[in-house]
């Protein structure tokens, strides 16, 4: 008897305090008090390779002059909630693993998801060069590892974010303890966050977290542990992180001395000008003038005829590198042009703004309940039913793309193939590449290029949502005085 009450006060002593309700009071984690759960949530990790980008307000669109005068980028003010995006541009060493993965998983089964992943090596052919050795050794020669993967377009490019996402959050369940490696993954038994948090896949368990009755259960995401996935940045998220003004701001940081840039970093030139012994350097890695795409070899400007090193050059004040030259990067938006009338709508679209909603569901039985995952070992989705959005007032069509295209006869209706190469296919693209001129190394500049095509100049690299608070340091966003009172006053139940 005393061994038994020696060892319930034990294992009592040693379950973890959850706290109570400030709604009612009640217990979390308690079977007595009905066992609701409380997550130990600290902040949200910090995934491989990104960094934080506070959120803030900036003004949008062309900086420099129109040379081009497409006027497709009517500056407007927008505001843009903190995410996470790549350090770098994914590189060739980062896509290999992605393919060697697709091999492993699906090879036997259905071989055809790894040929269509493939970059096109063929992009490096032209008429009248002789570029054959990079379609022979660009992606595969380990000299190149660490230069961006290219010839990838941007379906291919969303695929691995996927890849990426569910790579990630596998680790952290392998690293806490949750799951054993399983390299002997195959078909639709691959581990996917959505199935594995919906039932459908379980792996090799090592151990379950401890529920509120004690016993060990899977991993839920109210627990706070896996990671927003992985996606391409939006057209917003990535001009803002390329302009990086925190670099504008005093010493003291407490204000902005100006929320306008030309290129991602300050200054009206594209040379480093500290008096150094870089001085006069390039600061990224672009074609300088007809002919010339790294300068003369006693004194290279950028190091690089064609795309360089991932982390060449210096990176701008988010930490970020390459975010002007190197290679133009896919971003999730569809492309339109920004006339005034779209100016004018964004005065409603001025938070987090992009172009490209297709909103879809789950797909589930009678029960409400995931019908079963498909042969890649992912959930079923589907497109919403726009007769199902009647009553909805925030928007009323699933697929907006297209949205406000021939809805009055002042917008504009692009005919594709007839008057405009501009359709609901065509992706934005941003950042100048190694083979363009300095003026597409602003980040207000802003070209399209099919989704289903691939170019030697187009790269991407990712981005992820921060969930809760802007600040990292400070993810309840309570000022140091609030928390302080907050403490304070609390109530006490004893």
């Amino acid at each position: 008897m005393l061994l038994v009450l020696v060892a319930t006060v034990a294992i009592t002593s040693c379950k973890k305090d959850q706290g109570r309700s400030d709604a009612t009071g009640w217990k979390y984690g308690d079977q007595e008090w009905g066992g609701f759960e409380k997550a130990d949530f600290q902040d949200q990790l910090t995934g491989p390779n990104l960094v934080i980008i506070p959120g803030g307000t900036f003004t949008m669109g062309q900086t420099g002059e129109d040379v081009t005068f497409e006027w497709d980028n009517v500056p407007r003010r927008v505001t843009v909630t903190s995410f996470y995006m790549d350090e770098t541009e994914v590189s060739n060493i980062n896509y290999r693993e992605y393919l060697y993965d697709l091999s492993r998983y699906y090879g036997a089964t259905v071989p055809e998801v790894y040929r269509n992943a493939l970059p096109d090596t063929l992009v490096w052919r032209e008429e009248l060069a002789f570029n054959e050795p990079l379609v022979q050794t660009y992606l595969r020669f380990p000299a190149f590892d660490d230069y961006p993967v290219v010839g990838v377009n941007w379906e291919q490019a969303n695929d691995y974010c996927t890849w990426r996402s569910n790579k990630v959050n596998e680790m952290i369940l392998i690293e806490k303890g949750i799951l054993n490696p399983n390299p002997e993954q195959k078909g639709s038994d691959v581990f996917d966050t959505k199935a594995y948090l919906a039932g459908q896949y379980e792996g090799s368990v090592r151990k379950g977290l401890e529920g509120s009755d004690g016993e060990p259960r899977r991993v839920r995401f109210e627990d706070g542990i896996m990671l927003p996935e992985y996606r391409l940045p939006t057209e917003a998220e990535w001009e803002y992180a390329a302009l990086a003004l925190q670099g504008n701001a005093a010493e003291n940081g407490d204000e902005l001395i100006t929320d306008r840039r030309i290129y991602p970093w300050a200054g009206n030139t594209a040379r480093y000008k500290i008096r150094d012994k870089y001085q006069g350097r390039m600061l990224a890695n672009f074609k300088r003038g007809r002919g010339d795409y790294m300068g003369v070899s006693a004194n290279l400007n950028d190091q690089a005829a064609v795309p360089g090193n991932v982390r060449a050059n210096y990176p701008n004040d988010f930490g970020l590198y390459n975010m002007g030259g190197n290679v133009s990067e896919w971003v999730k938006d569809v492309y339109r042009p920004m006339t005034t009338q779209d100016a004018r709508d964004v005065e409603n679209q001025d938070l987090n703004p992009f172009r490209g909603n297709q909103f879809k569901e789950l797909v589930v039985d009678e029960d409400g309940k995931p019908v079963a995952k498909d042969s890649l070992g992912r959930l079923q989705y589907r497109m919403v039913a726009d007769s199902t959005l009647e009553d909805r007032r925030n928007y009323r069509k699933s697929d907006l793309r297209n949205y406000g295209d021939g809805d009055d006869p002042e917008t504009v209706s692009y005919d594709y193939g007839k008057h405009s190469l501009i359709n609901d296919e065509s992706r934005v693209i941003k950042g100048g590449s190694w083979s363009d001129r300095l003026y597409w190394l602003q980040p207000g500049t802003r070209r399209f290029f099919p989704q289903d095509a691939a170019s030697n100049t187009i790269g991407f690299r990712c981005a992820m949502i921060r969930i809760g608070g802007a600040n990292p340091d400070n993810p309840l966003g309570d000022g140091n005085e609030f928390k302080a009172r907050k403490k304070k006053t609390k109530r006490r139940y004893n």
